[in-house]
């Protein structure tokens, strides 16, 4: 363990002490952190159990192992996967290894690792270039990649984004083992990145970013100043292309979060390792404004960020909605990288505010409960129409995870001088050294589901030092940085710091209760922090949320969810401000959460057409732990009067039993009475086909007795440019008669396939108890339904 902290130490350090410049503030590694929490112990333990082991297998069972290996030569055959960045799978997933052993020591999973770098070794070419699909066939690679090497990386070939990972993994495989066998693979890698770009060579800039970061970590490990000055090419080359990738304008003149959401976070991160290491004030700049302008309209109450699914990435100021909101996994884990180096840089606590909101919520969310299923989106509401899955075909977020959860405990503690700061409250010990001498921190909590945090500090010997700790946003009254939520009800219970059970003396600054003194052995130092149940409020711009309300308890952002109302129905409640509400941690319902009770009104619209009402039992849990139970509905956001309610009437359609020859959830879509926006409105549900094409498929109403039929519109849904369905090629409409045979409906106008309007198809009146509307999908695309209306 010794040998790996000081290998850790020397990476993190040794290139700033060379340089004579780095962050201003130090974290305390997550080696020197050990957990026994109930919280984040666990997952910590699930993900070494469970994530890494079932990511290495899918890795396997995809053919993402068998591309090295027929790069190598060692097996016959094509590129097997999907993408050209599958390659980088793997190298997350040994970075995540490489941190859960130095928690876990398991001889097992190094020697698993291990093959895995020999395995690496063997795809990779005699100069060093590593990018599977070209080598497997080189006059045929991947159709994203260019004929030559790296032309394409602008626009995805993603051979700079491998590498970056790459680096990465190998500077973490480094710290945890001492071994050289990933890193030196990477350093020939690396190297013959220098030789083919800097002034004067290629100025191909990524078309991903990520290999900023992972050249700065290769030059902490080995000091060699041409990594981290190629990792600053690559920034101020990055001009001429699109918004999507961040490369529309220099990155020094850029001031809004616009794009692919990882994309930018990864960029973000990687301008402040550079201006931190060399020194860039135009960098840090650009930051701040795009760091304001973030949190003024393009953030989520959960920390989430990019909203739009057709480029994963923000979109316009305030266009959050809820239903179809993307926030990649991914994203919000950039985003803690970006915020934790913001603080070290700044020392700002809106940046630790802002990473505590994130991990707590839009993050974990991203992982079940089990460790072994997964989020791709995370929206904040969701009809039955969202589910995590075993893996994807483009895996970018399982093996995120794998690396984020095991270095959690690396973002609670950091130092500076003579300061010594906590930032988040997690049951454990961390060892920190002040001033040249070692202090033991030992901190006791069940956060995040009580305020009380005790603090005690065993210093090695009688040593002066400040002792900084947060008082988090949600205890001073901020709902999130930047006011784009609020708190409208103020908390008067306010927070209290303790030292040795009195009062204690100190002073507040910039967020943080700062106590300076000779610190003795066993000195407590108390934090309580009142857990009300808050409610939240939207800025009145962000259009889905209004009329609404969202729950908070301390970090937690909550949600109402199917199994927990009357009837699994969620959109039909009213949650009164006047409604009183109770917290209680209840030890059997979700592994251990604590939930918000108390009473909401129930409307549902009647046969008549009026609207009935009634008292019911709510309940809301964290929003991390939805979708455990099974898929259905969920909401952030609830409705405080009837007026935000949605009660259409019934109609023939809204009252049918729906089937059709693709059977899944989506079906309650196309008679939910949601008229759409457009044929690519994902603020509404939509039925499709996906991913079949080039086939005859149907939808059918059964009305559970006769009615009379003479007219039908159908909103057809198409994602088009991006997405795989497009409107049909062609469809028609039959009916039962008497005798259970369908029979076409004598049209009198013809049976249009436009995009964003209703297409109508009027017909003779018939008499029937069901209709079944059959559809010929186009060659190249598959299709889907919006709405189905009957008249």
């Amino acid at each position: 363990m010794m040998i790996r902290r000081f290998l850790f130490s020397l990476i993190l350090l040794a290139a700033g002490t060379a340089a004579g410049q780095d962050y201003p503030i130090r974290p305390v590694p997550f080696t020197d952190v050990k957990l026994t929490d109930r919280f984040w112990a666990p997952r910590i333990r699930i993900n070494h159990d469970v994530t890494i082991p079932i990511a290495i297998n899918h890795c396997y069972r995809t053919g993402r192992i068998d591309n090295f290996l027929a790069a190598g030569k060692k097996i016959p055959g094509p590129f097997r996967t999907t993408f050209p960045f599958d390659d980088s799978d793997i190298y997350k997933i040994i970075e995540g290894a490489s941190f859960s052993l130095q928690t876990f020591p398991d001889p097992a999973l190094e020697a698993r690792i291990d093959t895995l770098i020999e395995i690496i070794g063997i795809a990779q070419e005699p100069d060093g270039y590593l990018y599977t699909s070209r080598t497997i066939d080189p006059e045929h690679p991947h159709s994203w990649a260019g004929a030559k090497r790296w032309e394409k990386d602008p626009s995805g070939s993603h051979e700079l984004y491998n590498a970056g990972h790459l680096y990465e993994a190998a500077a973490a495989h480094y710290q945890a083992t001492g071994k050289r066998t990933l890193l030196d693979i990477a350093l020939k890698n690396a190297d013959l990145v220098l030789k083919d770009f800097g002034p004067g060579k290629l100025a191909y800039f990524p078309g991903h970013e990520v290999i900023e970061m992972g050249l700065v970590k290769l030059y902490r490990v080995t000091g060699k100043r041409e990594y981290l000055d190629l990792a600053k090419y690559f920034l101020d080359i990055r001009k001429g292309g699109e918004e999507y990738s961040q490369s529309h304008i220099p990155v020094t003149e850029q001031t809004k979060a616009v794009g692919h959401a990882v994309r930018a976070t990864y960029l973000y991160s990687g301008m402040a390792d550079v201006a931190a290491l060399v020194g860039v004030p135009a960098y840090v700049n650009a930051l701040n404004a795009i760091w304001k302008d973030l949190l003024d309209s393009k953030i989520y109450i959960t920390g989430g960020i990019g909203a739009a699914a057709g480029i994963e990435g923000f979109s316009a100021a305030y266009e959050l909605p809820n239903l179809s909101a993307y926030n990649e996994t991914c994203a919000s884990i950039g985003l803690v990288f970006w915020c934790h180096r913001m603080f070290l840089l700044t020392g700002d606590v809106q940046y630790m505010d802002v990473l505590e909101r994130v991990l707590y919520n839009g993050l974990l969310s991203g992982v079940s409960l089990s460790g072994d299923r997964f989020f791709y989106p995370n929206p904040l509401e969701s009809r039955g129409n969202h589910e995590r899955s075993e893996w994807f075909g483009c895996a970018c977020c399982p093996g995120n995870v794998c690396r984020v959860i095991p270095s959690v405990p690396g973002y609670a503690f950091a130092v500076t001088g003579k300061r010594l700061t906590v930032n988040l409250f997690m049951d454990g010990t961390a060892s920190v050294e002040m001033n040249g001498k070692a202090v033991e921190l030992k901190i006791q909590t069940e956060y995040p589901w009580k305020g009380d945090v005790d603090i005690v500090i065993n210093p090695e010997e009688h040593s002066a030092f400040e002792l900084a700790v947060r008082i988090p946003g949600w205890a001073r009254n901020e709902s999130i940085p930047g006011g784009l939520y609020q708190f409208r009800d103020f908390c008067d219970s306010a927070w209290t710091v303790e030292l040795n059970g009195k009062q204690a003396e100190c002073r507040v600054e910039n967020g943080y209760a700062v106590l300076e003194r000779k610190w003795e052995k066993g000195d407590r130092v108390t934090l309580r922090l009142p857990m009300p149940v808050r409610r939240v409020y939207a800025d009145t711009r962000i259009d889905a949320d209004l009329g609404r309300v969202s729950l908070q308890r301390g970090p937690l952002v909550y949600c109402v969810e199917w199994p927990d109302m009357p009837g699994s129905q969620v959109r039909h409640i009213v949650l009164e401000s006047v409604a009183l509400l109770a917290a209680s941690f209840q030890p059997g319902l979700l592994g251990g959460v604590v939930a918000i009770e108390g009473q909401a009104k129930f409307l549902s619209r009647l046969d008549d057409g009026s609207i009935a009402q009634k008292q019911v039992p709510f309940k809301a849990i964290p929003y991390f732990a939805w979708a455990n139970r099974g898929p259905g509905d969920m909401q952030v956001w609830i409705a405080q009067s009837p007026e935000a309610l949605r009660l259409p009437v019934k109609t023939i359609a809204s009252s049918s039993r729906i089937s059709g020859s693709h059977s899944t959830r989506e079906l309650s879509a196309i008679n939910d009475q949601e008229e759409p926006a457009n044929s690519n409105d994902h603020n509404v549900i939509h039925y499709d086909w996906w991913p079949l094409k080039d086939t005859l498929q149907w939808v059918q109403y059964d009305f559970g007795k006769t009615e009379t039929i003479s007219r039908v519109s159908v909103y057809w849904f198409d994602d088009g440019p991006w997405g795989g369905c497009r409107v049909p090629e062609s469809w028609t409409l039959h009916y039962l008669d008497p005798a259970g045979a369908w029979k076409p409906v004598a049209a009198s106008s013809s049976y249009s396939v436009d995009k964003d309007q209703f297409n109508t198809v009027d017909f003779k009146p018939v008499q029937t108890q069901a209709l079944k509307l059959e559809v010929r999908l186009s060659k190249t695309h598959s299709g889907g339904i919006l709405e189905w209306v009957v008249e």
